[in-house]
C-alpha cells in the first residue's frame, strides 16, 4: 500500500528481459529484498539493490497495463516505498495496481497561474473519476478538478513539478492511473446488483427485499 507522496524521482537504466534497472536520485535508506516499491505507480517487487541501482522483474502484465513498457533508458519515474505502520497518510490509499495507461492531452500554465494538467480518459472509465476525488497519476495522488466523459484534469503545485517526473510528461505522452479503490468496489457493486446471478437469480434487491441487508 501506498500514500501518492512521491519520495523521489529515478531514471530507467536498462530493460530487457523482464528485467527493470533503475538509478534512484535520492538516498534509498537501507533496501530490502522482497520489499514493494512503486515505480510510476506501479507496484514493483525489489530483487537487488547494488551499486546505487534498483532491479526489478517486470511482468508482460505490468509492461501492457502501464507507461514502463515504453519508456526509453534516460527517462525519469517517479518512486515510493511502501507505507509503514505509523506512518502519516498524507495522500490517500493507492494500491500501485495501475487501472490503465492514458494520453496527457495539456499540461500548460492558466491565466490563474495554476498548472493545468489534462489526460484523456477512455469513457469506460468516467464513472471513476469525480470532482474533487483523488487519483493517482504516474504514482502521484492528485485531486480532480475536472472530470467530462472523454478527459479530465489537474492542478499541480510547483512542489509537485519540481520534484516528480509529471514535468517531463508533454501532450501525446502516456502516464500511468489508478482509480480511487473505493470507487472501484462501489462501482462493481452496482454492476452487480444490474446482473442477477446466473444460477440463482440473485440480487442485492432480492436479498434487500427478503431481509438480508
Amino acid at each position: 500500500m501506498f500514500t501518492g507522496l512521491v519520495q523521489g524521482m529515478g531514471k530507467i537504466i536498462s530493460r530487457s528481459s523482464g528485467k527493470l534497472v533503475i538509478r534512484p536520485e535520492f538516498p534509498v535508506t537501507e533496501p530490502v529484498y522482497g520489499e514493494s516499491i512503486a515505480v510510476n505507480g506501479c507496484c514493483l517487487t525489489l530483487e537487488s539493490a547494488s551499486g546505487g541501482e534498483l532491479l526489478f522483474h517486470t511482468l508482460e502484465e505490468s509492461l501492457r497495463r502501464t507507461n514502463l513498457g515504453s519508456l526509453l533508458p534516460g527517462s525519469r519515474v517517479n518512486l515510493e516505498r511502501a507505507l509503514r505502520v505509523g506512518d502519516r497518510l498524507g495522500g490517500h490509499i493507492v494500491q500501485g495496481h495501475i487501472d490503465t495507461a492514458a494520453e496527457v492531452i495539456e499540461c500548460c500554465r492558466m491565466p490563474d497561474g495554476d498548472f493545468k494538467f489534462a489526460v484523456r480518459l477512455d469513457p469506460q472509465f468516467a464513472a471513476l473519476v469525480v470532482e474533487k476525488g483523488g487519483i493517482a497519476i504516474d504514482g502521484v495522488s492528485l485531486t480532480v478538478v475536472e472530470a467530462a466523459s472523454d478527459y479530465f484534469a489537474v492542478r499541480l503545485i510547483p512542489v509537485t513539478l519540481q520534484d516528480t517526473a509529471l514535468k517531463e510528461r508533454t501532450p501525446g505522452t502516456l502516464v500511468n492511473l489508478e482509480f480511487d479503490v473505493i470507487g472501484r468496489y462501489i462501482l462493481r457493486m452496482l454492476e452487480l446488483r444490474e446482473q442477477p446471478s446466473a444460477k440463482s437469480g440473485i440480487t442485492l434487491e432480492t436479498l434487500q427485499e427478503a431481509g438480508f441487508l
